[in-house]
């Protein structure tokens, strides 16, 4: 992180940080490996697991962000904070994320703990886990990337496919991944701990930088998107809450239903 704080300083783009992001744990997972010299079949899974996750997310974040310049947040920093913003940048962007990338990765550091770990029912079951949040993560970023190139979706909200389920199912497939590590690596070595770094993650994912934070933000800026919180599930897939608005209770005025006018999600 301090190397990406670097780099950022070169390109006044502290952006960079969301695409290190998955790369650092990458990292950590294969020092792990190089420290522990763990070559049993369940470490090499549990290293899989983690190299695929993070390569895809910083791929992902990349492709979409590179060239786009700053993001919104940063630029509201870096006007708050004039010529202090580089420093101040270090520890509460690049340090933060550092200090919080060595608690989420508990499972996979620790995780190598046991040099010559085996695949049991308990680490197939949390690639299982691991894969169901892999999907959506994958599908939802594919479903709402493909829903934005389409012009005539311009002015709406992603309703669709997984997005009809949840509104964040990026977020919550990746509160997954991590409890599938989560139950690899506390069978390899990081025992208990394993389940604090996935804890972790899905506070961050639904209290603090995920799905609370980006609600608030299209709730205020995206016409709409009130109604569609107000129909479907905040983070756990669920079937859409429609009954009620179809069918209010006797002697209360029926209200129209929302035209579809919504407008395109931001990750």
């Amino acid at each position: 992180m301090l190397a990406t704080w670097s780099v950022s300083l070169l390109r006044r783009d502290a952006s960079i940080v969301d695409i290190a992001w998955g790369l650092g744990f990458v990292l950590v997972a294969w020092a792990a490996r190089f420290v522990t010299g763990a070559s049993g079949a369940g470490n090499w899974l549990l290293l899989l697991m983690v190299t695929v996750w993070g390569l895809r997310l910083t791929g992902y974040l990349a492709k979409r962000n590179l060239g786009k310049g700053e993001d919104f947040r940063y630029r509201a920093m870096r006007r708050k904070h004039g010529e202090r913003f580089a420093i101040v940048s270090l520890y509460t962007v690049f340090g933060l994320q550092g200090a919080l990338m060595m608690l989420v990765s508990l499972p996979v550091s620790l995780g190598q703990r046991d040099t010559d770990a085996g695949a049991g029912f308990v680490v197939l079951l949390g690639f299982v886990v691991w894969a169901v949040g892999l999907y959506f993560e994958v599908v939802g970023d594919a479903q709402l990337a493909r829903f934005k190139r389409d012009p005539r979706n311009a002015d709406q909200i992603m309703d669709q496919g997984l997005w009809g389920l949840t509104r964040h199912p990026n977020y919550f497939g990746d509160a997954l991944v991590w409890w599938g590590l989560a139950i690899v690596g506390s069978t390899q070595g990081a025992g208990i701990f394993a389940f604090l770094g996935a804890a972790v993650m899905t506070v961050l994912l639904v209290r603090v930088s995920g799905a609370a934070l980006l609600d608030r933000l299209l709730a205020k800026r995206k016409p709409g998107y009130a109604e569609y919180m107000a129909r479907t599930s905040g983070f756990i897939p669920l079937p859409r809450r429609s009954a009620q608005a179809r069918n209010p209770r006797r002697g209360q005025p029926r209200r129209p239903r929302p035209e579809r006018h919504e407008s395109p999600r931001e990750q």
